[in-house]
């Protein structure tokens, strides 16, 4: 097909097409290279299957929060996957004489349709992605234009050109038509046209060209843009965490000299693996209750000015100079991004290719607090109480058990082979509103006779909120405290209200086996051994035994907010729900955004403890899909947002709508 002289250009242009594009991924590799050691290599295999399944299936786009942009990229993903088998064939086609991988007989016909129908739907995934970028504009797409529409206009010359090739190769050689359903018309227009043999086949040599040239061109540019995701973004997916994403990673505070993230070097190679992996969908954006509130923040923007970050300093990171690098804050990241995040994982769970925000946003806080000391004012305060008396708010010890007043409750000391140790925590035991869940649960484990025990003085905080707000040494304090006792007294299993205090003994303080160096070998072993319970599962389990005797709900419709740390992060979904319809039948609503789409209230990462100053309240959105779900009680299953909502109620003057922890709402409907 080609002369020797036009063998020599192709060779030349693949050789260049390969080093403009290699030169550009070596870098990124260097850089994610350099990122602080991190293993993912657990479960290898495992984790191929994941990666190559969600990306090939394309189940990493098809989520329900945007059907129709989903399928779009479906359509994208697989017509490039045709037209990158298909730049093989071309390629090799100027080599050899009528090569065609696929041959002539059953598999050679269908692709040549299948190649149609592929041309076909890449132009209806282009031009839908460039009305929804140029014409719709929504804020999630407000990043790199310029690069979006180079790449739309790359993809669509790719189509086109191919479907000019296309029609000039049948014009010239009728045989090759196959079951093509777009290039045999327009050839047979062409052969009409009265065009001479001559004009066909130079047409059918510069189609050739014009093609390759397009689709090497392209190549050649996707390291340089966006659409690079498609090589990083199944290895992301490959390497993702497999832990709750409610859990965080521990600090070794005695070996560590640098705590979080003060630099960019202080990344691990997986923080840079997201930034290059990133789609700029924009879809964490969209559903983060801080930007949706009008604050600083935007996932997508931490991740994508990451990015840039890396590229710009990557001299001297590659260098391993971290004193010529800047601080992260302010220089990439504001005051106004890192402390209004609630950690509520949302922005994960959107995430086509699972970038893990809500650590990077931590690393950058502990570093604030533990190497600078610059943080909120107002957690002066917080801070404070809890390293005097364990407890947010500064009360003393011999307060924990006060609400207990008229009940029948004992330290766990004084119960012999008591199950569960209720951790009440500190909403529990000092918020006036915590104290009734607290109250109702205990109403609830006496009817029920489960044998339980409280520590009563003995409770500290378990040190979510210190954790999520960078104060990791204070969190590592509370917690060996807490292990300490959990060995003392021979707990086997904790039932919580909090679902902060789950996600905490559930998911992150088994980790702190191997960095708490004065815990003894059996106190490590007994804290692997322990089982934690929120109240939630055990009412589920009592109800379905037919334990507890109920009467119906009789206060009209109700609906129920998910917390984040009970159902996003840590799948309890179905339970509350089930417990809500036994007690009041066909009377539950469902909010919007709800189950793992659940919106925020706004407490989570610590940010109960702050002065939400920027934008609005995130309580207060919330509140209004209360008030939108026409529901007479909200339901809830933590602390935290039963404060919020209630709050949120009374700013817009509808305390007429009740808001009721699930356990208190089952106490409340207790037969004789």
């Amino acid at each position: 097909m080609l002369s020797s002289l036009e063998k020599i250009i192709l060779v030349f242009v693949i050789l260049a097409t390969a080093a403009v594009f290699l030169l550009p991924v070596i870098r990124r590799i260097r850089i994610i290279l350099a990122g602080r050691p991190l293993n993912r290599s657990t479960q290898l295999w495992r984790r191929l299957w994941y990666g190559l399944t969600k990306a090939l299936l394309q189940l990493c786009t098809l989520k329900n929060e945007r059907a129709a942009t989903g399928l779009m990229h479906v359509f994208i993903f697989y017509g490039a996957l045709s037209f990158d088998t298909l730049t093989v064939n071309h390629t090799l086609e100027g080599f050899l004489d009528n090569f065609y991988l696929f041959g002539n007989g059953l598999l050679g016909q269908a692709f040549s349709f299948w190649i149609d129908l592929a041309a076909l739907l890449v132009m209806v995934g282009v031009l839908f992605m460039a009305f929804r970028r140029f014409i719709i504009r929504p804020k999630a797409y407000a990043t790199t234009r310029l690069d979006s529409a180079l790449i739309y206009l790359l993809i669509a010359a790719a189509t086109l050109s191919f479907l000019y090739f296309e029609t000039f190769t049948i014009a010239h050689h009728p045989e090759t038509a196959r079951l093509s359903f777009l290039g045999k018309p327009l050839a047979d227009l062409v052969l009409r046209s009265g065009l001479s043999p001559e004009a066909v086949a130079g047409h059918f040599k510069a189609s050739w060209w014009t093609h390759l040239l397009v689709v090497f061109g392209f190549i050649a540019y996707v390291p340089h843009s966006k659409y690079f995701h498609m090589f990083i973004g199944p290895v992301n997916l490959v390497v993702h965490s497999t832990a709750p994403s409610g859990a965080l990673r521990p600090l070794d505070i005695e070996k560590e000299e640098i705590f979080g993230a003060e630099k960019v070097s202080d990344f691990n190679w997986k923080d840079y693996l997201d930034s290059f992996a990133c789609m700029e969908c924009g879809r964490c954006q969209d559903v983060c209750p801080a930007f949706r509130s009008d604050k600083p923040l935007s996932p997508k923007m931490i991740i994508y000015n990451l990015e840039g970050h890396l590229l710009s300093k990557s001299r001297a990171l590659l260098a391993r100079k971290r004193d010529d690098l800047p601080a992260l804050v302010p220089e990439v990241h504001t005051e106004g991004e890192i402390w209004t995040c609630t950690t509520c994982g949302a922005c994960r769970h959107v995430c086509p290719v699972e970038i893990e925000h809500i650590p990077k946003i931590v690393a950058l806080r502990q570093a604030e607090v533990l190497m600078k000391s610059q943080f909120p004012a107002e957690l002066n305060a917080f801070f404070r109480n809890l390293e005097t008396n364990s407890n947010p708010w500064g009360i003393g010890f011999s307060k924990r058990s006060d609400w207990t007043e008229g009940l029948e409750v004992k330290h766990i000391k004084d119960v012999p082979q008591a199950e569960y140790l209720f951790w009440v925590g500190c909403a529990g035991s000092f918020d006036e509103e915590g104290k009734k869940i607290s109250r109702a649960l205990v109403t609830i484990l006496n009817k029920a006779g489960i044998r339980f025990g409280i520590l009563g003085a003995d409770e500290k905080c378990c040190g979510d909120s210190a954790r999520r707000l960078g104060q990791e040494y204070l969190y590592q304090t509370l917690a060996a405290e807490n292990i300490g006792l959990f060995h003392t007294y021979g707990v086997r299993k904790i039932l919580t209200i909090c679902p902060h205090g789950f996600n905490t003994f559930k998911n992150e303080y088994p980790a702190l086996a191997g960095v708490l160096t004065g815990l003894s070998a059996e106190q490590k072993a007994h804290l692997q051994s322990i089982e934690v319970i929120h109240h939630v599962q055990l009412l589920d389990e009592l109800l379905a035994k037919e334990k507890l005797p109920l009467r119906p709900w009789a206060e009209g419709t109700l609906t129920y907010h998910d917390s984040c740390y009970l159902g996003r992060h840590n799948n309890l979904l179905d339970e509350p729900r089930r417990i809500l319809n036994r007690i009041a039948e066909k009377k539950l609503v469902e909010l919007e955004d709800c189950g793992r789409h659940s919106f925020c209230c706004g407490a989570g990462g610590g940010l109960m403890w702050t002065e939400e100053k920027l934008g609005r309240r995130v309580n207060h959105l919330r509140t209004e899909h209360v008030l939108r779900s026409g529901a007479a009680t909200a339901a809830t299953s933590c602390p935290f947002c039963q404060t919020m909502l209630r709050d949120g109620l009374k700013d817009k003057n509808r305390e007429d709508i009740k808001v009721k922890d699930i356990a208190q709402m089952v106490a409340d409907c207790l037969s004789d």
